[in-house]
């Protein structure tokens, strides 16, 4: 009963008519060293094997001995917040309002606790603190990222230089479906699936920020669109859509890093110069030339099918998020006029802050 079930499921999942162009069959896209179709199956062999990897390489060599180093080296601390006692009544008050602690709720626990007031809102701050990323953490993630979109920047602009839908979008289409997929393309997105496989694996293993599930949906809707772009070999749009994604991070990451130094000056100009790229890159030519090609012209080339609709609902939410972080960007912007200084609008305000001036970790010793 399950085979059939299963069977059946995978007739309709995988149908010719939900994922081909009318006229095509699974047979026409079976790939060989002639036609260099993309072949479905490197998507669940090369891109986990990748993101393996990423995350050795990550945390096995670069955090511990490359990035550590540096944080320590500029006086950035791994400081972590001192463990509470466990106390299961006052956990439960955590767990059941956060960061919402009425007073009429902490004078009841005090009463309960035979604990002063005063005692049991310290209690709480300290739990609160034990969940919060410190500054060190931070700078190792971002000092990651940085690393890897700067690499696959220069890498996906490299094998974009000589391809003729760089310079003239519209030839994304020409020839669809049955253009050849570059082995210099191929690697591009086996080495961009890995890398969002790791992060979308390692995402739920970091400390919870505000846009926590935004940046879950947005690797999700990214891997989505690399899975769909190379399924359906929409490789062209899709490995531009991933080098326009990538130029901007680079700048953002590296203010980030200034923040957690307390450079002040650089951060501004970092700043400044990733908010042009920004709105640039994914408030202007990403909707505009790619999501515009996707709607306003790809209909009139390429045989409309299912899955060019799910492809832009797809493209579409993806742009839309774009704009929902620009609203984080202005945010930034204006809190740097008015407090003078720029911070991660994402982080919680971090009472840990305390705990780590008034501690340090033995890994990074006074030299």
């Amino acid at each position: 009963m399950a085979t059939d079930v299963m069977t059946a499921f995978n007739s309709w999942f995988w149908s010719e008519k939900i994922w081909l162009p009318p006229n095509t069959t699974w047979a026409d896209r079976i790939p060989t060293p002639e036609n260099q179709l993309p072949n479905f199956m490197d998507l669940w062999t090369y891109p986990f094997a990748l993101a393996v990897v990423f995350t050795i390489i990550r945390y096995g060599i670069l955090n511990p001995y490359v990035f550590g180093p540096i944080a320590c080296r500029y006086g950035i601390r791994n400081v972590k917040p001192k463990s509470v006692v466990p106390n299961p009544i006052l956990e439960a008050v955590f767990k059941k309002y956060k960061k919402k602690f009425s007073e009429v709720e902490i004078s009841k626990t005090a009463r309960q606790l035979t604990w002063s007031e005063r005692k049991v809102e310290r209690w709480l701050r300290a739990r609160g603190a034990m969940n919060r990323i410190n500054t060190y953490t931070k700078f190792l993630e971002c000092a990651w990222q940085l690393t890897y979109y700067t690499l696959a920047f220069v890498y996906g602009f490299y094998v974009l230089s000589d391809k003729v839908w760089l310079y003239d979008i519209m030839e994304c289409w020409k020839g669809y479906p049955h253009y050849k997929l570059d082995n210099d393309v191929w690697g591009y997105y086996m080495i961009s699936l890995g890398f969002y496989w790791s992060m979308t694996a390692t995402h739920f293993l970091e400390t919870r920020r505000k846009d926590f599930y935004q940046m879950f949906a947005h690797h999700m809707i990214t891997i989505a669109l690399m899975v769909f772009s190379f399924t359906c070999n929409f490789s062209r749009v899709g490995s531009l859509t991933l080098v326009v994604h990538d130029i901007a991070d680079i700048p953002l990451q590296l203010s980030k890093l200034f923040i957690y130094l307390e450079w002040k000056r650089c951060c501004d100009i970092t700043f400044a110069f990733f908010a042009f790229l920004w709105i640039v890159t994914r408030c202007g030519f990403f909707p505009i030339k790619i999501v515009g090609s996707t709607l306003l012209y790809a209909h009139t080339v390429v045989p409309m099918h299912p899955v060019y609709y799910i492809f832009n609902l797809l493209l579409s939410a993806l742009a839309i998020l774009h704009y929902y972080w620009t609203y984080f960007i202005i945010r930034i912007i204006v809190n740097t006029a008015v407090k003078g200084k720029v911070e991660d609008n994402r982080s919680s305000s971090d009472e840990a802050v305390v705990f780590e001036n008034e501690h340090s970790d033995s890994e990074c010793k006074k030299e």
